[in-house]
């Protein structure tokens, strides 16, 4: 399991340079750590001539019989990353919340209802607004991490 809360955003970066992850190739522009909204940083920014792309990238690290959960304490700071992106997409702007599992060991992406259920009663109402979901688990060995498959996510 990747425990290093430092990987998720640079490897997603890294994965959306090289076309590794398809929903989020064709863009031009990717910058880090942009502010927005009130007191906001988003992790990854991606444009492309007036198309505007948000990523929020979260690190998950919690398995349980095969289901990758987030997020795995209370999060008033995710929270209100979801109420951020719902306001970028009324905007018009495309936003999408990447979950990284830092293991090798899921099937599919859930919400953690039993840990934080405002964070996912938030969740479910961002993607009826148009949030959009990717989830993709990782290789690790003792040499590299790298982004491995897209998991499916089951709201």
């Amino acid at each position: 399991m990747g425990v290093n809360t430092l990987v998720p955003n640079k490897l997603v970066k890294k994965s959306i340079s090289c076309g590794a992850i398809e929903g989020l190739s064709g863009y031009g522009e990717i910058k880090t750590e942009v502010a927005y909204s009130t007191n906001s940083r988003v992790d990854i920014l991606l444009r492309n001539g007036c198309e505007t792309c948000y990523v929020e990238v979260k690190n998950c690290t919690l398995v349980e019989n095969g289901i990758a959960l987030f997020p795995d304490a209370v999060t008033v700071r995710g929270l209100k990353h979801l109420v951020d992106l719902q306001q970028e997409i009324k905007r018009g702007h495309r936003a999408v919340m990447f979950y990284l599992i830092q293991r090798m060991d899921a099937e599919v992406f859930s919400p953690a209802d039993m840990i934080d259920s405002a964070y996912s009663k938030e969740l479910r109402k961002a993607v009826d607004n148009g949030l959009e979901i990717l989830a993709y688990d990782v290789y690790l060995d003792l040499n590299k991490i790298y982004l491995n498959r897209q998991l499916p996510v089951r709201l």
